[in-house]
């Protein structure tokens, strides 16, 4: 299996967060055609909120994020003007009554924003909302920079999920990374959340960073294990200097190669599942009694720009600078420079740069590549009866599985595709082969582990 893995494990492939990915979003696309989208959602549907928040106090030199350095408060405090104004813009086009199933807000660092203001937000939210009975809200943050005071507020907005970024305990990779975040900092921080209330716990780790070994990482699950987080995903570190400038501050001859990265994800997904976490999809781990895990059992996983999810709104409204949402209808991404965003934000228009129709061929294949990574397995027959297909879809579309079928990464039985356990650390891999944007030259990824 080990040179299977090694044979796929530098192949650049997408992360398939969404199909089609955000590289092949249009640019110029219609605020006009949004609103339309909008406006014609159904009211008794409900819909999840997306807040990202781009300032970070400390920049870690591994993060390909969208975010910026927020040397004082003023900027922050102008953004979340800004974002009370772009809920007016959105609920104003919005059907009346609708509800929130789910809300996360991303980064950047969320909570670079004051307690105060974070507060503004969430007052302005449940004003133009209600929420669904058992709605989750999420908020991401960095354990170097929350403090007491808004760990309390996220307990008192009635946040039910904070997620952290631990990345790596050793402190040469930490130095090496420039996020040096000992454990009795991050429990601290645990325990202040816990204290409010706050009911889940999600700690993401990364392997591939520069000095990282096998045995570190070993080390940083055990020492994250003994704070009960209830799930931890574990993801490749993306090298992309071309992308995230700050990443070429990282030693390039420190980064392990792509046999050294197998090792460490190997290891480390064992560990996981022998301190009895359970494997969710392609890179997450939660404990048996999480609502992820029992979504699993019971077939209700998706897979969103947020990783894997319960939540299965089919539109996500994005607010803030370079946010992502998606409807029935077609992706749209916001304008990503802050100052752009606020101009269209302050002339009463919504700010979007980016976006994309989706096709019926677009859904059909969207469906198969979210099945793909959520379970390893899809029924290929029901999914194109489901989306009306013609009857040779399959077989005109699956000739690229024919080299990974000989590799022994997947099988196909009566219409059925799955993947083998060889094939399992390399789903994104086999959902490429269902991607019809994706050619030999169609941009550089993240390697498939």
């Amino acid at each position: 299996m080990n040179a299977l893995l090694e044979k796929y494990a530098a192949t650049s492939v997408p992360r398939y967060t969404s199909y089609p990915t955000a590289p092949h979003f249009q640019s110029g696309f219609s605020a006009q055609k949004y609103k339309g989208w909008l406006e014609s959602l159904d009211p008794s549907q409900p819909i999840s909120l997306y807040l990202h928040v781009p300032y970070c106090k400390k920049i870690c030199w591994y993060c390909g994020c969208n975010m910026k350095l927020a040397a004082r408060y003023d900027p922050i405090a102008q953004y979340t003007d800004t974002l009370l104004r772009e809920i007016d813009l959105i609920t104003d086009v919005l059907p009346a009554g609708m509800k929130i199933s789910h809300l996360h807000w991303g980064g950047g660092t969320p909570t670079a924003l004051s307690p105060q203001d974070l507060e503004r937000v969430m007052t302005k939210i449940f004003d133009k909302f209600s929420l669904s009975d058992d709605a989750e809200l999420a908020i991401e943050s960095d354990p170097r920079t929350l403090t007491p005071e808004m760990s309390a507020k996220i307990g008192e907005l009635g946040f039910t999920r904070a997620s952290f970024g631990v990345q790596e305990f050793d402190p040469k990779v930490q130095a090496a990374i420039n996020r040096i975040q000992p454990p009795d900092m991050v429990k601290s921080v645990v325990d202040d959340l816990r204290a409010a209330g706050v009911a889940s716990i999600n700690f993401d780790l990364i392997y591939g960073l520069p000095f990282q070994t096998v045995e570190s990482l070993q080390n940083t699950i055990d020492l994250c294990v003994e704070m009960l987080p209830d799930r931890i995903a574990l993801f490749g570190y993306a090298h992309v200097p071309w992308m995230a400038k700050n990443q070429r501050l990282i030693d390039e001859d420190a980064l392990p190669n792509s046999q050294a990265r197998l090792k460490q994800a190997s290891a480390a997904a064992k560990k996981l599942e022998a301190l009895g976490y359970q494997p969710i999809g392609l890179d997450h781990f939660a404990r048996p009694n999480d609502i992820l895990s029992r979504a699993l059992k019971s077939g209700k996983i998706r897979r969103n720009f947020q990783g894997y999810t319960t939540d299965n709104a089919e539109t996500i409204v994005g607010l803030g600078a370079t946010s992502i949402g998606r409807t029935p209808f077609g992706y749209i991404q916001n304008i990503a420079e802050t100052g752009a965003w606020a101009r269209a934000v302050e002339q009463g228009v919504l700010p979007i740069a980016k976006g994309c129709d989706l096709t019926p061929d677009d859904k059909l294949r969207a469906e198969i590549i979210e099945r793909i990574m959520c379970y390893g397995m899809v029924d290929l027959k029901a999914v194109t009866d489901a989306h009306n297909a013609p009857e040779n879809w399959c077989e005109s579309n699956t000739g690229k599985l024919n080299s990974l079928s000989d590799d022994g990464l997947l099988e196909i039985d009566d219409g059925v595709l799955r993947l083998t356990q060889a094939g399992l650390p390399l789903s994104r891999v086999v959902a490429a082969a269902f991607d019809a944007y994706r050619t030999n030259n169609s941009g550089k990824h993240s390697l498939a582990i």
